[in-house]
């Protein structure tokens, strides 16, 4: 039971430096438009991150915690396994200001450990094949959402003046900002979720005996959904202000009409991508949208090699977080 306890709270810190590193999701382009101080930005991230426990279900949850690795394979020792990879990764490209995706980090580190201790059919390939495709796709449909939206909202407001367009947008910000913290906060408190609710099913403990049966669907404490989204609010509140510069100043200039076409359309892909259960970035999401409304007014209003290094660290986050966790499971064997 004291396993499980030190499991839980470590799953939470894991959540918490979710919401630390993707704090910059949903705040960045407010902040670096001005409309909101980054103190208020975060507030208001948090708050919406929160909320987002209410409402829109735990189809993530389900995949996370059964569609990556066999249930069957599952321990107290893998999963804490798999949560210290995550979490030296997540911690390290925090650190150093670079927009990871802390989901890809928490299924590295699943499959990692997985991997060491019965081999690669431990893993479920449709689920981890479903995750791979995303990795790619989340960013390129986030791309395209923004870069059209942008297309269409610079179309209908054409005959207004900048300080007209400027002042309506500013407003329409907090409305887009909440709308992408609700699907930050959907998809990602999901996966933290998906965890904890498989290490109670593993240990047996507080959890009904019909968790998997196939006419009651998988099981997620309400408990779990509360904690999982306070933990993830928390560390938004604390924000990672080094990523903050890196998506919101460094990638590309955006004003407040950009900044509501880049939240909108990846709140887009979020919430879609939530109620079909696919675990994909918010990371991904948002920087392809920042990119797309970039790339409207000209290609090289992108900074392109800083997109580049974002995007070697997102090919780097499953195959390292995999080896950490692979490793620190190979030495908690030895004394345990």
């Amino acid at each position: 039971m004291t396993l499980v306890l030190i499991i839980v709270f470590v799953a939470l810190l894991f959540d918490f430096l979710n919401g630390m590193n993707d704090a910059a999701n949903s705040i960045a382009t407010v902040v670096s438009t001005r409309v909101l101080s980054p103190k208020l930005a975060v507030i208001w991230a948090a708050f919406f991150n929160f909320v987002a426990a209410f409402g829109f279900g735990v189809a993530v949850a389900k995949t996370i915690g059964k569609g990556i690795v066999d249930p069957q394979v599952i321990t107290q020792e893998l999963i804490l396994s798999a949560l210290v990879g995550a979490i030296v990764w997540t911690h390290l490209c925090t650190r150093y200001g670079l927009p990871i995706s802390v989901s890809h980090s928490l299924i590295g580190g699943l499959a990692g450990a997985a991997i060491i201790k019965q081999g690669v059919e431990a893993l479920i390939m449709s689920g981890i094949y479903k995750v791979l495709i995303f990795i790619f796709l989340s960013p390129i449909v986030g791309l395209i959402a923004a870069f059209l939206l942008m297309i269409v909202v610079s179309w209908v407001f054409r005959s207004w003046t900048v300080r007209r367009v400027d002042k309506f947008f500013r407003v329409g910000q907090l409305i887009s900002s909440a709308a992408y913290s609700l699907g930050h906060g959907t998809n990602d408190a999901q996966k933290t979720m998906g965890i904890i609710s498989i290490l109670l099913f593993s240990a047996k403990v507080g959890m009904p005996t019909w968790m998997y049966d196939s006419a009651q669907g998988f099981y997620v404490p309400f408990w779990v959904i509360i904690a999982a989204h306070s933990a993830i609010g928390l560390g938004t509140l604390m924000g990672g202000w080094k990523v903050i510069r890196t998506m919101g100043i460094r990638l590309t200039h955006l004003k407040p009409v950009g900044g509501f076409c880049a939240e909108t359309g990846g709140a887009f892909v979020l919430l879609g991508t939530a109620i079909f259960g696919i675990p994909v970035s918010t990371t991904h999401t948002i920087a392809g949208a920042i990119m797309g409304v970039g790339a409207t007014r000209r290609m090289s209003a992108v900074r392109w090699g800083i997109a580049g290094r974002i995007v070697a660290a997102w090919l780097l986050t499953i195959p390292m977080s995999a080896l950490v966790a692979a490793l620190f499971y190979k030495v908690v064997l030895l004394f345990h």
